[in-house]
């Protein structure tokens, strides 16, 4: 089979599949149209997030028997029409699980005990302690939107800090020793911290809300390592300068590309995410780790091996 590779990705994707004798092509710098002028000569093709694989793309590629996406999220792909040409989707969640779990964590951390903050001051010759009292994990109700693999990873971390977990998800009886599952209604009377883990699709997009975070019973913190557009940023910004948002924790933004390179923009909402000291952003890398790059790309290959070679 011949495979095209068009993005950089740990080494031993090209070290494995070439060693099971299938053919590859690395193509990381070429266009949108570059490449679909030759896509009908592969039968797969391996990506992140450079190239929309979208209707025009795959109806190019008449020999395409399966797109493997190194990460979790499948949104770049037009996924009714590759099912309907019968293309296997495969990508790998179970790879960045944990990385994302652990960055949940450190961002509630760094947010709620004011690490950052106090670190910079301390710095700055600036010795403020009740100004910085913290607030503890312990004993919160931590609700979730999602319970896949970076739900289920997430709970695991923050049932060990002492918190109930609760999650909401639209699969029935995910239930485990980590966290309870209850309906929506449940969840937004109960949450004291909202963590979101589900794909970009038309039913998520702007899940969040004016009226969603109204709903919402107690004052409470929000963590967003899923995607940028499951929240009006609009609505979390106005929520955060009323206190309804104490906080938030932020690795994705929805003025992000769709490459996820950087930002597109600027706006007074980014900017006052930007310069909050009630908020924490990173550059999309909760799934971003040494160990999660490796264990990305094994999962992507033992997939493709177990299926095609």
């Amino acid at each position: 089979m011949r495979i095209l590779l068009l993005d950089k990705n740990h080494p031993l994707i090209t070290e494995q599949l070439l060693a099971k004798n299938f053919i590859l092509e690395e193509d990381f710098t070429s266009s949108y149209d570059e490449v679909c002028n030759k896509i009908e000569n592969y039968d797969g093709v391996i990506i992140r997030s450079r190239i929309p694989l979208d209707k025009n793309f795959l109806e190019k590629a008449k020999n395409l028997k399966f797109i493997a996406r190194v990460g979790a999220g499948m949104e770049n792909i037009d996924i009714p029409v590759a099912e309907k040409m019968g293309i296997q989707l495969i990508n790998s969640p179970e790879g960045n699980r944990d990385s994302v779990a652990e960055h949940v964590v450190g961002m509630l951390l760094i947010l709620m005990h004011r690490l950052f903050i106090a670190s910079q001051e301390v710095k700055n010759g600036i010795w403020l302690r009740e100004e910085n009292r913290g607030d503890e994990l312990l004993g919160k109700t931590v609700g979730l939107i999602g319970y896949g693999n970076m739900g289920k990873a997430t709970a695991k971390r923050l049932s060990g800090f002492g918190c109930k977990v609760i999650f909401y998800d639209i699969l029935p009886n995910l239930s485990d020793e980590y966290a309870t599952q209850v309906t929506l209604k449940e969840l937004k009377e109960q949450a004291e911290i909202l963590s979101l883990h589900i794909p970009l699709t038309d039913e998520s997009y702007y899940l969040i809300d004016g009226p969603f975070i109204s709903d919402m019973k107690n004052d409470f913190y929000f963590v967003n390592t899923a995607r940028g557009k499951n929240i009006e940023t609009k609505s979390l910004v106005e929520a955060l300068k009323a206190g309804k948002v104490k906080g938030a924790c932020l690795d994705v933004l929805e003025y992000e590309k769709s490459s996820f390179e950087n930002i597109e923009g600027e706006n007074e909402d980014l900017q006052y995410l930007l310069n909050s000291e009630k908020v924490i952003v990173t550059p999309h890398i909760a799934g971003w780790t040494v160990q999660s790059k490796e264990k990305l790309a094994q999962v992507i290959v033992d997939k493709i091996i177990a299926q095609f070679a």
